[in-house]
């Protein structure tokens, strides 16, 4: 059973909570949203695996979760980037942090205070199929055009970080 941190509005630890409990309930909690870039400046997009709990299949950023209590943001990042892509990466930063939320399918919402990290990569990757089901690098007019043309192919968060990231990074 996995915990996610539970915060207020100032990202203070408030207690923790099972995790599909707290999106059951709507509850603000700590979460984390990885953008890897190459040296091409091409962004890592990652197509959730069609089993995830909520957003199967939808394309996001390179990785997100939740830290585990008593784990920083940069932790998890390098944590859950290893777990769900292979990725060792030490060159991230957090950038800023946001408060959303929104209604999910199967009947769960996400109601999470989501740091942004950044970070530069161009090593191997090997895909956890459980967590991913593709893996795509496109350029920022690529991205661009996409979002226009189709922003349901993306989740609801990954909307959120491009339109306040767009065009300083992507």
């Amino acid at each position: 059973m996995t915990s996610v941190i539970l915060v207020n509005e100032q990202d203070e630890a408030i207690g923790t909570m099972e995790k599909m409990q707290a999106h059951r309930e709507a509850v603000l909690h700590r979460a984390f949203s990885v953008i890897l870039r190459n040296k091409k400046g091409k962004i890592l997009l990652q197509q959730r695996a069609l089993s995830k709990y909520h957003s199967g299949g939808l394309w996001t950023n390179t990785c997100c979760s939740h830290p585990a209590p008593g784990e920083d943001i940069l932790s998890a990042s390098k944590r859950r980037l290893q777990e769900e892509l292979g990725i060792q990466c030490e060159d991230l930063s957090v950038q800023y942090s946001f408060i959303y939320k929104a209604e999910l399918d199967n009947e769960l919402t996400e109601h999470e205070l989501d740091h942004v990290v950044l970070g530069n990569y161009d090593g191997p990757i090997s895909l956890n199929e459980e967590e991913v089901a593709a893996i795509e690098y496109v350029s920022s007019e690529e991205l661009k055009m996409r979002m226009q043309s189709a922003p349901e192919q993306f989740t609801v968060w990954f909307r959120a970080i491009y339109q306040k990231l767009h065009p300083e990074y992507l």
